[in-house]
């Protein structure tokens, strides 16, 4: 048994497509779009065969508060290779305006990771 994909919720799904294309070699499906309910979605395919749904949908909820953590949906890990792409990527976010939680880091479990956020905010650890 595997986990087949990973759902989230977007405002702005074109926006985080992009951000996956871009920082993480994502391949993208076409839009998905239920014009009855109003549903759209994406799905995002990974190197390694990993999948991400990216959703959109008006009645959907917003996070109550961003910058706090939340009960449900923490982080997406993204395994980059190396420390050294830890931290190439991490301050690549950085200079192109993104937010940086953690600073590149061996962790107390012995991972090396950052955590940034995407455009939505959602938590990413960079690993290696």
């Amino acid at each position: 048994m595997r986990i087949e994909h990973i759902a989230i919720w977007s405002p702005d799904i074109e926006r985080l497509k992009q951000f996956y294309i871009a920082y993480f070699g994502a391949i993208s499906t076409d839009l998905y779009k239920n014009k009855k309910t109003g549903f759209t979605s994406y799905f995002l395919t990974f190197k390694e065969g990993a999948r991400l749904e990216i959703m959109n949908k008006e009645e959907i909820l917003p996070i109550k508060q961003l910058d706090k953590e939340q009960m449900g949906y923490c982080h997406l890990a993204m395994s980059v290779g190396k420390e050294s792409e830890v931290i190439r990527l991490t301050n690549s976010l950085r200079e192109d305006g993104y937010r940086i939680i953690g600073e590149p880091r061996t962790t107390g479990d012995g991972y090396f990771e950052s955590v940034v956020a995407d455009p939505d905010g959602n938590r990413i650890e960079l690993t290696c």
